[in-house]
């Protein structure tokens, strides 16, 4: 097992915001990994530098994840990533290493990719509030950086979708029924102060991914000011999506209708998956499917659904 997590550290001297970037916090999920490489050589032959604040690239969040090619380590990273006085596997150590880390910076990347089919995309935080659920001040600044790392597709509502799913395993008597289990790297950021984007760069083979990833990277230290680079500018029109329910998969027998990818389009009525008794899912309200995943265990999520915002960007 993996007894170190590695990062990469550029400080400026001058002031400015401090950026941290996170590659494979699944093992599965390299393009960002790529991205953070091609990033780091730049800056070790001196392409470029840091002048402002500061840079941390973290390539492989998740290295016992990494080494086994797999989604998780001994369990998923980034739910309930939270520090803790009694670590039981490898994911709470490296937690209780991450999040004092995170703690530390002013914004976080988190770099990601899928299994199913579909375009890269960003997911951001909440509106500006004071709920008990997920409270929040920087939504413009976190809009604003939104825009710029490339996709033109914005996702929120992930706290809120899940918390909604976390009372449906509460009512079966499930674990992880609590709006606590849905906290991973962006929220924790968000619970410490900062803001924090999560960017999903494509299917996981999908080999334009690095590139989706090192080109946010380079966007997010031109927005933040951190090094002499100019920032390409926003290109629109977004789409903006807000999750609204996730949906788990309860016995191994149950069975998507159709191979379903990111975003596609749900018309109300439509048959989404047969559970494993037979009982029909459809879609209540036209709406998309997203991460749909064939592969997903009993008692963990199947696939989510999501609506129009009617939030603005930023």
């Amino acid at each position: 097992m993996t007894t170190a997590l590695r990062a990469h550290h550029f400080a400026g001297l001058g002031p400015g915001p401090k950026l941290i970037v996170l590659g494979a916090l699944h093992g599965n999920g390299v393009a960002g990994t790529r991205g953070i490489e091609q990033v780091l050589a730049e800056l070790d032959a001196g392409q470029w530098r840091i002048e402002r604040g500061g840079l941390t690239l973290v390539p492989v969040t998740n290295a016992l994840a990494y080494a086994q090619g797999t989604r998780n380590g001994q369990r998923n990273l980034n739910r309930r990533l939270l520090p803790t006085s009694d670590p039981r596997d490898h994911e709470d150590r490296i937690a209780n290493l991450l999040c004092p880390w995170l703690a530390a910076h002013d914004v976080l990347l988190d770099l990601h990719s899928f299994r199913s089919p579909g375009e890269p995309f960003v997911m951001r935080g909440p509106a500006d509030n004071d709920g008990a659920l997920e409270p929040f001040a920087q939504a413009q600044a976190e809009g604003r950086l939104a825009m710029h790392l490339g996709p033109t597709r914005v996702v929120d509502g992930w706290m809120s979708a899940y918390a909604q799913g976390a009372l449906r395993r509460r009512a079966r008597g499930l674990p992880d029924a609590d709006a606590s289990y849905g906290i991973g790297t962006t929220e924790y950021m968000r619970s410490q102060g900062g803001y924090a984007l999560t960017l999903e760069c494509g299917q996981h083979a999908d080999a334009a991914g690095p590139g989706v990833a090192y080109r946010a990277i380079k966007q997010a230290v031109a927005c933040l000011g951190l090094a002499d680079l100019p920032p390409a500018p926003a290109r629109g029109p977004f789409e903006r999506l807000s999750l609204v329910t996730v949906i788990d998969r309860e016995h191994a027998d149950d069975r998507f209708a159709r191979e379903w990818k990111s975003f596609d389009a749900l018309r109300a009525g439509d048959l989404i998956a047969t559970r494993h008794d037979g009982s029909p899912l459809r879609a209540e309200r036209d709406g998309r499917i997203v991460f749909p995943d064939p592969g997903a265990q009993p008692g963990r999520e199947w696939f989510y659904l999501a609506e129009p915002s009617l939030r603005p960007l930023p």
